[in-house]
C-alpha cells in the first residue's frame, strides 16, 4: 500500500465511494448489536474517555476509508448510561501542521466547564522521519471542538526517540500531570511524566522509575491512577516474548500495582507485571473516574498486524464493554458496569446436575446474549461450556480442576482470523467452583471468570445459524446453575453531525 492510499482524507472520497462503502458495511453479517463499532473503516484505540456535561464521552481512533491503519481521526460517541451510545461525528480532524499525518491517541479532562482533549499529533518531515507533538483540543458543552493553534509539547526530551505518544492526563491537588509512552534511544520502552499548573504550559518532570529496565521496545497507552491507597500503572509494552501461557499476543496490555507514585522522585515501587486480559483481542485500555467515583476501563477489542474477516466487509474492530476496576489482593479485578443490566430482555434459568455428559436446554441459545453459568459441588475432572455452536462450529471454555487451568478455545469458532498466534488461550485459576459471566455479541465474546478475577476478550466469526449453547462435565459430576438473557440492540449505526 502506498502513502497516498494510507493517508487519504475523508473529503477525497467521492459520494459514490462512501455510499458503496456504507452499503458494504450494512450488508455485513457480523455487525455488533451492543458494542461500539465504526460506521465505516477501522476503529482502534479508545481516547478522551471522560464524564462531562451529564454524559460519558468516548472517542476512538478512526480511519474511515479502509480497514488498514491509515490517516487517523478522532470519532466521538456519547452516552448518558454507558449502555446506549450516540454517534456524534468527527471530533478531531488531522488538518494542522502538528497533526497532518494523524491525530493519535490521548485523553480528556474537564476544566473550566469544558472538556480538554490532549493528544499526540503525528507528522513527517521531507525524509519521512516521524515527528511527534502533544496537542490540545477543547470541546464545549454543545459538542463544538476547537483545536489550539500550537502544540503544548513541541519536542521530545533528550534521550528518547520520536516514538513518544499517548498522553494520559489527570489532576492532583497541586498540579495537572500527564504520563506519556516513550522509547529510549537504546530502543527500550518506558513512560515519562510532565507537570502543569494550567493544562497549557508543561514541564518535563522525568521518567517514571520502575523495576522494569528492559521490558519491550516501546510502551504505548500508559495510564496512572490510584485505587484503595495504591498506585496502578497501566501500559502496553511492545516486543515482549511469550512465556508459557503468558504474553501470547502480538502486543501486550498489563499493569503494575504498588505504593503510590512518588511525585518528587518519580519512584514507583511495585510488584510483578500482570496481563489485563487473557484473550486474543484486547489492547490500548484507557480508564476514567466518573461522577460516582468509579474507575472505569474501556479497551480496543482488536490487535494490530492481524487480518480479521470483516476487513472485506468495509469495517474492522470494536471497543470492549465498559468495566469497573477494583483491587482484590493486589490484583486488578474487572467487572462489567452494572448499567449493562438495562440491556436484559427475556430471561431463562437452568438448574441441573451434569454427570459425564454434555447437555443443552430449551430456550438457552442465541447470538447476542448475557449468560451467568456456575459450576458447584464438583467432583468432575473438568467442566465447561460451548456456545455459538452449530454442526461444525463452537467456541469452548474449559476448566481442568486437577491442573487448575482454564482454556478459551476458538479453533472451531467459525471463519478463521489471520494470525500466527494460535487459537487457544489459557491461564491458571485456583478455585473449587467456577463462575463464568459471558457477554456474547454477533462477533465477539467477553468472559469474566469468578467475578472478574480473570477476563478473556476475543472476536469470533461464526455462521449466524450457530446459536447453540451446551454445558458439560467430564469424568464425574457437577452442579450447574445458569441464567441467560437475550440482549437489546444498543448501538446506532447512523452518523452524527460531521
Amino acid at each position: 500500500m502506498n502513502r497516498e492510499q494510507k493517508y487519504r482524507r475523508l473529503e477525497q472520497a467521492s459520494p459514490e465511494e462512501m455510499s458503496a462503502l456504507r452499503k458494504k458495511v450494512e450488508d455485513s453479517g457480523w455487525r455488533q448489536t451492543y458494542h461500539i463499532q465504526p460506521i465505516t473503516g477501522l476503529l482502534n484505540d479508545p481516547n478522551g474517555f471522560a464524564y462531562f456535561a451529564g454524559e460519558y464521552h468516548l472517542f476512538y481512533q478512526w480511519f474511515p476509508l479502509g480497514t488498514y491503519h491509515g490517516l487517523k481521526y478522532w470519532y466521538h460517541t456519547a452516552s448518558k448510561d454507558l449502555v446506549f451510545w450516540r454517534n456524534a461525528g468527527i471530533a478531531i480532524e488531522p488538518r494542522d501542521p502538528h497533526d497532518w499525518y494523524g491525530a493519535y491517541s490521548g485523553s480528556g479532562i474537564v476544566k473550566d466547564g469544558k472538556l480538554h482533549l490532549m493528544y499526540t499529533g503525528n507528522t513527517r518531515d521531507r525524509d519521512w522521519n516521524r515527528r511527534s507533538f502533544q496537542c490540545m483540543a477543547v470541546m464545549d458543552a454543545a459538542g463544538a471542538v476547537t483545536k489550539l493553534p500550537e502544540p503544548l509539547i513541541d519536542h521530545v526530551p533528550e534521550g528518547y526517540t520520536e516514538h513518544f505518544r499517548d498522553p494520559k492526563v489527570w489532576k492532583d491537588p497541586d498540579l495537572y500531570r500527564c504520563v506519556i509512552g516513550a522509547q529510549r534511544e537504546d530502543a527500550t520502552g518506558t513512560a515519562v511524566m510532565y507537570e502543569s499548573s494550567d493544562l497549557l504550559n508543561w514541564r518535563f518532570a522525568g521518567e517514571i522509575k520502575t523495576g522494569l529496565k528492559h521490558f519491550g521496545y516501546m510502551w504505548e497507552c500508559p495510564d496512572y491512577f490510584e485505587l484503595d491507597g495504591q498506585g496502578v500503572l497501566l501500559f502496553c509494552p511492545q516486543g515482549i516474548e511469550p512465556q508459557g501461557d503468558r504474553f501470547r499476543n502480538v502486543y501486550q496490555s498489563g499493569y503494575l500495582v504498588g505504593k503510590p507514585l512518588n511525585r518528587e522522585t518519580l519512584d514507583f515501587e511495585h510488584g510483578a507485571f500482570h496481563e489485563l486480559d487473557r484473550g486474543f483481542d484486547f489492547y490500548a485500555p484507557q480508564t476514567m473516574e466518573d461522577d460516582q467515583g468509579r474507575r472505569i476501563l474501556v479497551a480496543w477489542m482488536g490487535q494490530a498486524e492481524i487480518g480479521y474477516p470483516t476487513d472485506s466487509h468495509g469495517w474492522a474492530h470494536c471497543l470492549t464493554l465498559p468495566r469497573t476496576l477494583e483491587l482484590r489482593d493486589g490484583k486488578l479485578v474487572q467487572q462489567p458496569v452494572r448499567e449493562l443490566e438495562k440491556l436484559r430482555r427475556e430471561r431463562r434459568e437452568v438448574q441441573d446436575t451434569l454427570t459425564n455428559e454434555k447437555k443443552s436446554y430449551a430456550g438457552v441459545s442465541g447470538t447476542a446474549f448475557e449468560l451467568i453459568c456456575e459450576f458447584a459441588d464438583v467432583n468432575a475432572e473438568s467442566v465447561g461450556i460451548e456456545f455459538r455452536a452449530g454442526e461444525t462450529e463452537r467456541t469452548v471454555i474449559h476448566y481442568d480442576f486437577e491442573r487448575q487451568i482454564l482454556t478459551f478455545d476458538r479453533s472451531e469458532a467459525g471463519e478463521r482470523i489471520n494470525s500466527k498466534y494460535g487459537s487457544t488461550r489459557s491461564c491458571r485459576v485456583q478455585t473449587k467452583s467456577l463462575k463464568l459471566h459471558l457477554f456474547v455479541d454477533t462477533s465477539s465474546v467477553e468472559c469474566f471468570i469468578n467475578d472478574g478475577e480473570e477476563v478473556f476478550t476475543s472476536r469470533i466469526f461464526p455462521h449466524p445459524d450457530s446459536t447453540g449453547i451446551r454445558f458439560f462435565a467430564n469424568n464425574g459430576s457437577a452442579g450447574l446453575k445458569v441464567a441467560k438473557w437475550d440482549l437489546a440492540q444498543a448501538v446506532n449505526d447512523m452518523e452524527g453531525n460531521e
